[in-house]
């Protein structure tokens, strides 16, 4: 009997030959993430990271989310350099700051068209979901527990973002996370058109997702991982937390790769 994977890998072959893979942290040919890069990750430490919404070293007073003001009840004012303060998650865990081969890592993925990195990414997350294991969340509880999640669910992309890609990196991505986590991925959000948010402050970000996420299917009673690339001031996934938790999820502890600082 034929193999009938013989011509993809003489392709994939010919196409190594024509186009070495390349790191994405120092460029040398080889792999897709070399052993030297892999081990110098800047990683973030979960210990010191804020549990609410996992900025670095907001473990005691947190400025992003401003979880001490939080704490005492005092209400922000809302302008552009003000923290979001309400975080529906129950915890938040990010691997990498948004820099340096972090932000490679983010680029390469979705607008590089490199797929094969959705497996690195992921292995990356499920890295920094297991140290969070070991410390808790505000509710008392490990940051992240696997015996207690029930699913995975991601940040959709827009329709626009998928139609000019061709396909969604969080759902790749979730995917592998699923794999190493023994976790069923639920693709149950849509995001309905909203403006770039790249082009928007912390404020406007936050109004510009209001009403735009939609949940497709029953998330009741569910204890959900919530995936995203990067965290920038946390607008989306409040949104999908938010939307989930309104539909009945029982709980929402978010994650991603990649967190600005």
């Amino acid at each position: 009997m034929a193999d009938g994977g013989a011509p993809a890998r003489a392709r994939e072959a010919l196409e190594e030959l024509l186009w070495p893979t390349r790191c994405v942290g120092c460029n040398l040919p080889g792999e897709l993430l070399c052993e030297r890069c892999r081990a110098s990750l800047p990683w973030i430490e979960q210990r010191s990271a804020c549990p609410v919404c996992g900025a670095p070293h907001g473990w005691l007073t947190c400025t992003e989310c401003d979880r001490s003001r939080d704490h005492d009840g005092e209400a922000p004012t809302l302008d552009e350099e003000t923290p979001l303060t309400s975080w529906p998650v129950r915890s938040t865990i990010c691997a990498l700051p948004f820099s340096g081969v972090g932000a490679a890592l983010v680029s390469t993925l979705k607008d590089g068209h490199e797929l094969r990195l959705a497996p690195i990414v992921a292995a990356i997350m499920a890295t920094s979901l297991d140290e969070a294991r070991s410390w808790d969340a505000p509710d008392g509880r490990p940051r992240f527990d696997e015996l207690r999640t029930d699913a995975i669910c991601f940040v959709p992309a827009t329709a626009e973002a998928y139609a000019r890609r061709g396909f969604d990196h969080m759902e790749l991505v979730s995917q592998a996370l699923g794999a190493f986590l023994q976790l069923p991925v639920l693709d149950v959000l849509a995001r309905h058109k909203a403006k770039d948010q790249r082009a928007l402050g912390r404020q406007e970000r936050a109004s510009n997702l209001e009403g735009t996420i939609e949940v497709l299917a029953d998330v009741h009673g569910l204890n959900v991982l919530l995936a995203d690339d990067v965290i920038t001031t946390g607008s989306s996934i409040r949104a999908c937390a938010e939307a989930l938790l309104a539909h009945g999820a029982a709980s929402v502890t978010a994650c991603s790769l990649a967190r600005v600082c």
